[in-house]
This record gives C-alpha cells, structure tokens and sequence, in this order.
C-alpha cells in the first residue's frame, strides 16, 4: 500500500490516516496546567478541539483506541467520538470516561489483551503492558473508574485500571505502539513492526541495566526499521503555545533524547522527533 500518514498531537495522541479511513489512539487535546491538576477539575477545551478536528480534518474518524485511562489519555475521548461519531475501544474504565460524556452505548466495546479488531482497512491488536512506575503524579496504578466520569472533573479521578500497547496493521505496514516506559517480558516474542512508536517518560532515571532491558525486550524484539518517541513533551502545556519538554523536576529530556539517539546510533535505526500538531508519513 502506499505510505500511511501520523499526526502526533503529543503525549501518546496519534492519528492513523491510511487515505481512507482515520483511526486515533488516545485522546488528549486538552491540557491543563500543573496547578490545576492539583488542585482544580478541569473539562474538554472545545473551541481547540473543534480546531483541530477541523484542521486536521477528522471527518473518515472510525474508532478511538485507549491505551490506559489517566487523564492524559482519554479525556479528550468523548467529546471526539461524539463530534465525529467514531467508535471507542477501552477498558471498562476508559468506557465509564466515554459514558460520561454521553457516548452512546452501540459505539462502546470494551477490549480484551491478545484480541484484533478489524476497523476500516486497518487491523488493530491490543496487547497487555504495563505502566511506567508510580511516581506521585500516578499513584494509582490498577485501580478503576467504577462509574461513569462526568466534566468537569478532578484530573485524580482518571485512574490508570490496566495499560496496552496496540499493533497496527495496514495493509503491509505494521507500526507498534507502546506508550509507556514499561515492559512485560517476552510479551512482544513474535511480534515484528517497521514503526515503533515508543513512549520514553521515564528514561533520564532509569538506570543502565533497566534501560538495556528495556530496549531488549521492546525494540530489539520488535525489529523497527524506525522509532518515533512518544509521551516527552510537557502535557501540562497547552498544544496552542510552544512545545517544552518535561518540566525538569519530573524528567530531562534533552538526557531522553541523548540515550535514545545513541541506542540508535549504536544499532542502525532510524529515529525521528515529531512535534505536537505534525504529520509523517511511514
């Protein structure tokens, strides 16, 4: 098939466009300052979000993938699925978040590890992974959403329940997303991607043998020809002002982008830094 187009929208928010349809996983136009995830509740910004609907016209929208439903995944969710009327996969706590926005109950499937669904020409498989470590900002790894979640609401009220990575097929194209700086081991025997798209919060701390692993049982698995890196910018700042990294005090990114260049180097991948609000084609 002819090259498929990503838009990154930072964090872990990528739009899948194969020419005909639009697939979008996670979902996080919004974002609230540090203050107030602290100490406020916060709901979708509309106005952006019709913005860049529109611009980046989401209009063959067929389906939103959740990969864990903290804040800065999902909760841009249900307001994107009502404007586009796309389907949403999740977990049961991604969906109590759609519910709440008034998602209809037809365009809700709760998805289960090791399951592929076929949506468009594209097919997606939900793999189980494991969140980055608990830092004080996600305490709350494993604990769910249990009703539907109504805006505005405090940005502690998401809570993670279960995390995943997604493998997308296109026709030949096979892209591997992973958003978190986890791993299970061997979970990715088998399973071979060009892209990987590579959620790197979290490698300025790690130390060197949990980088190595890392590594071994993510990239060197998965054999990419390219790797994107994901969830390094600062969500806490708008997606309508300059992109910063990680406030410094939570992560380095330049320290990031340093480690993952000299893997790659070291290894003959290709690697590519993709700001918010840009699309590549792989």
């Amino acid at each position: 098939m002819s090259n498929m187009k990503v838009t990154y929208f930072g964090t872990t928010t990528l739009l899948f466009d194969d020419g005909t349809d639009q697939l979008l996983f996670d979902a996080h136009f919004t974002r609230p300052s540090l203050l107030r995830y602290a100490l406020g509740s916060a709901e979708t910004d509309a106005h952006l979000a019709d913005e860049l609907l529109r611009v980046h016209d989401f209009s063959r929208l067929r389906a939103l993938f959740i990969s864990h439903s903290h804040h800065d995944h999902v909760m841009d969710a249900p307001y994107i699925a009502n404007r586009t009327g796309a389907a949403l996969y999740g977990s049961a706590s991604a969906l109590n978040v759609a519910r709440g926005g008034g998602v209809p109950e037809e365009r809700l499937t709760q998805f289960r590890a090791g399951e592929r669904y076929a949506v468009g020409g594209f097919g997606v498989t939900v793999l189980a992974s494991l969140h980055s470590k608990p830092t004080l900002l996600n305490n709350d790894l494993g604990m769910t959403i249990d009703e539907p979640l109504v805006q505005p609401a405090r940005l502690r009220s998401y809570r993670e329940d279960g995390s995943y990575d997604f493998l997308v097929e296109a026709g030949q194209k096979r892209c591997l997303i992973r958003p978190s700086f986890n791993y299970i081991e061997g979970q990715l025997d088998g399973i071979r991607a060009d892209v990987l798209f590579l959620g790197v919060a979290g490698l300025a701390k790690a130390d060197e043998e949990t980088q190595r692993r890392f590594f071994a049982e993510t990239v060197e698995k998965v054999g990419p020809k390219l790797i994107i890196p994901i969830h390094w910018d600062n969500f806490f700042s708008r997606l309508d002002r300059p992109v910063r990294g990680m406030p410094r005090l939570i992560e380095k990114t330049d320290v990031v982008f340093y480690r993952l260049a000299r893997y790659c180097e070291a290894h003959d991948i290709c690697c590519l830094i993709q700001p918010p609000r840009t699309s590549v084609e792989v």
